[in-house]
């Protein structure tokens, strides 16, 4: 696992990120009126403001999270064999299902949902949690794949179909996990992770030798003719921060060798 990686994607997003970055603005602009550099700090609270009130009004987070989003579309028919089904972890709250000892999900809960609706099309094969702890301040605790047996088991799959990986603690790792606990390395799996995330998992499938059939759930963004101005800050600003944050994921795995292509397409080859 390369830890340096890992931290300093972690302490990058802390800098990078819409809401932090506003906040720290505002902060600047605050320190400049205190130092008398009132021209700067005016343009700089002008521009907040107006980029506030842009998000306050309108989901334009939609329009940088929709192309991820539709990137990879299910398959209209389901194979008709596959060896297993890999769930990337991320379904969970990890620190409140920590805080209280029971398995609560997150935004992207609709993997669980729909890693059980599959597992009943394919009674016979094994279902594949990875997934560890995304948190530098969660190491060393009980990760994501504590929790997800319990919720698969909860959701009526027998524990002995379940395989858990519980350490990795970002995409490449999962997959870099999985070549190891695959029950058959060379095979077919369908891959269940949030619609915005598929394209960077497909990136990495691909370049750690894992064939995958993406099954993209927890769609995020609005489409048209339900896109409109609504005021909803904190929603927009959700996904105005989960799809920046996932362009930037693409550009650092594509730049650091972690993924195959920096956009990944499906494959068309017959």
């Amino acid at each position: 696992m390369d830890q340096s990686f890992f931290t300093l994607s972690k302490l990058a997003w802390i800098l990078l990120t819409p809401g932090n970055l506003f906040v720290l603005l505002l902060a600047l602009a605050t320190l400049l009126l205190w130092l008398g550099k009132r021209g700067f700090a005016k343009t700089l609270l002008t521009l907040l403001s107006v980029s506030a009130l842009t998000v306050f009004i309108y989901p334009v987070g939609d329009w940088l999270i929709s192309p991820l989003e539709k990137r990879f579309e299910r398959p209209a028919t389901l194979p008709e064999d596959i060896d297993g089904i890999i769930i990337l972890g991320g379904g969970e709250d990890l620190r409140v299902s920590l805080s209280w000892q029971t398995p609560q999900l997150g935004a992207g809960g609709d993997r669980y949902t729909d890693a059980r609706y599959l597992a009943g099309q394919y009674p016979n094969t094994p279902v594949i949690f990875t997934g560890g702890s995304g948190s530098l301040q969660l190491q060393g605790t009980e990760g994501e794949g504590h929790f997800a047996k319990t919720l698969l088991t909860r959701l009526g799959l027998d524990p002995s179909r379940l395989i858990i990986e519980s350490e990795s603690r970002n995409t490449y790792e999962n997959f870099v996990a999985l070549r190891s606990t695959l029950p058959k390395p060379r095979g077919r799996y369908l891959l269940i992770t949030s619609a915005f995330h598929m394209p960077r998992s497909v990136g990495i499938a691909r370049q750690t030798g894992v064939k995958v059939v993406p099954w993209p759930t927890d769609y995020r963004s609005g489409q048209p003719p339900y896109r409109f101005a609504d005021y909803q800050f904190n929603s927009h600003l959700s996904t105005l921060e989960t799809g920046w944050r996932e362009w930037l994921g693409l550009t650092a795995y594509a730049l650091t060798g972690r993924s195959k292509s920096w956009f990944p397409a499906p494959d068309t080859t017959p």
